[in-house]
């Protein structure tokens, strides 16, 4: 993984959260209440998944992507 890489993952992340505030500001407010009123072992077990399937999602682009 070079840095270019790096910053092309941070790069693609920006332009979806961009996307998704400009295109549905109530749906992210909707989301962000949600998540307040979650506990915060859940709020964590939610991160922690989170992280699993991203890495998961780039051993399987690695290893079978080309």
């Amino acid at each position: 993984m070079t840095g270019t890489d790096i910053l092309t993952g941070i790069a693609l992340v920006l332009v979806i959260e961009g996307l998704v505030y400009a295109l549905a500001p109530s749906l992210v407010e909707r989301m962000l209440e949600a998540l307040r009123q979650m506990p915060l072992e859940t709020r964590r077990t939610l991160g922690l998944v989170t992280i699993v399937t991203g890495v998961l999602l780039l051993w399987i682009a690695r290893r079978f992507g080309g």
